[in-house]
């Protein structure tokens, strides 16, 4: 549980307005300061949610960081910047809207150049920090400028091959550069694979520890090991490969310092300025316990990963004042786990995000038919179009946002190859309060041009089943997008059924304008029906559309035929979008009926306390829908000849 200093104390964190101010504080006083920010960032997230256990676990970490070097002038980069709420606090944003952050009028939860000049470099996904810090190190080093630059990795980080690929090009690009490898075995999961074992081992092993701790004690005590003592930095190396193997990281021409207590100040602050004098790149291991200071998160780091708003005393979730629907994630887990029953060819593959995806569920009741492969898309895609081509029914459950970094996979390895693998889109549309990293608004334009995709979204849950099923028993490479959080809440059937590819499905007859809706728009879509039939006594249809890839052709013909006006809504941008199809398939049959598209601007949305309140900020609240249909009938009306439309 967090403490409450006495009264008569006065609080060190809010007499700080920069970094400057952090050097200022005596060391014996630190611990008190890193209590005081864990203090502060529990009773934010308690109240607004975030990333609770990356930052409780690099307290520390940071404030050692502020004390060894000077941002902005030195640049720091976090991998994901999930963790960089404390940063946040030390570089004098400590204010109200640090108190709303991931809120309407409050800081992102990620770090962003526009927010601070303390900030370097903006982030979001993960494994991007060592690239990018490289990059900012060689620009460095063309201008002939000083300043250090520190990359702040995660153990998860190494299972990304856009992080491999940079430690194979750091050495031979720049000698300064620094590398904090922050390891809590942890991403949002726990780690897997061969690298997290690797770490393991070195956190583990005593000799190796003793001897790279301190290779000028351990030569002391060897037969000739003043002489060697003496010599230059590489006969000492080869000295100590004879007794304990170089470790990878110094394979690859970087340093290497650790492991260090992650959570020891003084240590911390002694090695961080070691590290500075550096003159080849060099990598700090820190160990860190990810949610220190707070029970609950030690305890359940999944769950306090990222978390909603819970109770400070309890750990648990806030209750809502009614209940909710089961969330698409857990209903797509629940089918994942009864078609794997009947279907031992079924397999459920993700990123890191079992519990974020659903298929915790599947892992926890089949797990010879689950796969985490880590923080790596691009390998889950060609993993499961590997499997696909041995016959598995195989099921990529990645985060909208995240499958763009499978693009070159999707296109060259399974679409081309017309592999049957379902890729479930999970977070399609909005992630309010995470923001334009984290938004699903762009999978439709960049898979909608892709041969051999097919595109759908479901209404609600017992049609996510059904689509499920369907692109299951389809030999096709199948792509479902549903969004974050709770479904409608509507009955499940006992026998799910395979839905026709490429059909949509008439809920409203309508002959003035017709409303084609993709999954949770159709609700805007029956809302602005609504309004439109009783207030300007217009006939207003509805469809369904379902698959935005291919599209239902005959029956939007039909439809641009009959009505006056097409509409079309998507919870994704305009450009490239499902408007945009519909667009194109009436200008290529030669259709000069008119279209209005309601769907995201073209531009990155920001963060936002909520759904509602993003899209009345940008021109989608059920007024502004209304107002828009109302504008465009009223042209369309206008009109003396409709032919002549474009």
């Amino acid at each position: 549980m967090p403490s409450t200093p006495p009264k008569s104390a006065e609080r060190l964190l809010s007499g700080i307005a920069g970094p400057d101010d952090v050097k200022k504080i005596p060391a014996k006083e630190l611990p008190r300061l890193a209590q005081e920010i864990r203090d502060r960032i529990l009773g934010v997230t308690s109240a607004n949610g975030g990333h609770v256990g990356p930052n409780l676990g690099v307290v520390e970490l940071t404030i050692a960081l502020h004390r060894a070097f000077s941002t902005p002038g030195d640049k720091f980069v976090f991998d994901v910047s999930h963790q960089g709420y404390i940063h946040k606090l030390l570089t004098g944003r400590g204010d109200e809207k640090f108190s709303n952050i991931r809120k309407s009028g409050g800081y992102s939860g990620f770090l962003t150049p526009e927010e601070s000049d303390h900030d370097a470099w903006g982030a979001g996904h993960a494994g991007t920090a060592l690239s990018a810090a490289l990059g900012l190190a060689v620009a460095r080093d063309r201008l002939g400028s000083k300043e250090h630059v520190v990359a702040v990795i995660g153990d998860a980080a190494l299972s990304c091959g856009i992080t491999m690929e940079a430690l194979n090009n750091v050495a031979a690009n720049t000698n300064r550069l620094i590398v904090i490898l922050n390891d809590n075995e942890w991403s949002i999961d726990k780690n897997v694979g061969a690298m997290a074992s690797y770490l393991n081992e070195l956190i583990t092993n005593p000799i190796y520890n003793r001897v790279h701790h301190d290779l000028e004690s351990f030569l002391k005590h060897l037969p000739g090991g003043e002489s060697i003592r003496r010599m230059g930095s590489r006969t000492k190396q080869s000295a100590k490969n004879f007794f304990v193997p170089s470790c990878i990281f110094e394979k690859y021409g970087l340093r290497y310092l650790g492991p260090f207590d992650g959570h020891d100040l003084d240590l911390l602050e002694k090695n961080l300025h070691f590290a500075r004098k550096s003159d080849q790149p060099i990598v700090v291991h820190v160990i860190t316990k990810k949610g220190k200071g707070y029970d609950a998160a030690l305890g359940h780091p999944e769950r306090f990963h990222g978390t909603s708003a819970f109770d400070l005393a309890t750990g648990k979730g806030k209750t809502a004042e009614k209940s909710v629907p089961p969330s698409y994630q857990t209903v797509f887990g629940e089918a994942m786990v009864r078609f794997a029953r009947e279907n031992p060819r079924l397999v459920g593959i993700t990123g890191a995000m079992p519990s974020g995806t659903g298929l915790n569920l599947l892992r926890d009741e089949c797990p010879e038919q689950y796969f985490d492969v880590g923080i790596a898309e691009e390998h889950a895609a060609l993993f499961a179009g590997g499997l696909a081509a041995r016959g598995a029914d195989a099921v990529c459950a990645i985060y909208s946002t995240f499958l763009q970094r499978s693009y070159d996979p999707i296109i060259h390895d399974i679409c081309l190859q017309n592999l049957p693998v379902t890729f479930a889109m999970d977070r399609a549309g909005l992630s309010p309060n995470d923001g334009p990293t984290h938004h699903g608004l762009f999978d439709i334009a960049y898979l909608r041009c892709v041969p051999n995709a097919v595109v759908m979204q479901p209404r609600d849950e017992d049609e996510l089943v059904d689509m499920l099923h369907t692109s299951i028993k389809t030999p096709s490479p199948m792509f479902i997008r549903y969004p974050r959080g709770a479904a409608r809440g509507v009955n499940i059937k006992k026998k799910p059924r395979r839905i026709a590819v490429g059909k949509a499905e008439v809920l409203r007859d309508g002959d003035d304008i017709v409303i084609w809706a993709l999954g949770p728009m159709i609700e805007d879509a029956f809302a602005a029906s609504d309004r439109l039939s009783s207030e300007e006594k217009l006939s207003v249809g509805v469809v369904n559309a379902r698959f935005a890839k291919p599209l239902d052709t005959g029956l939007l013909l039909e439809d641009a035929a009959r009505a006056a006006l097409i509409v079309t809504m998507e919870d994704h941008v305009l450009k490239g979008g499902f408007g945009s199809a519909v667009l194109e398939e009436l200008s290529d049959a030669g259709c000069t009926t008119p279209v209005e598209r309601i769907g995201w601007p073209d531009r990155f949305v920001e963060h936002g306390s909520g759904i509602e309140v993003l899209r009345e900020a940008n021109g989608l609240s059920p007024d502004a829908i209304h107002r828009k249909i109302l504008e465009r009938w009223h042209a369309v009306e206008n009109v003396p000849n409709k032919s002549i439309l474009a």
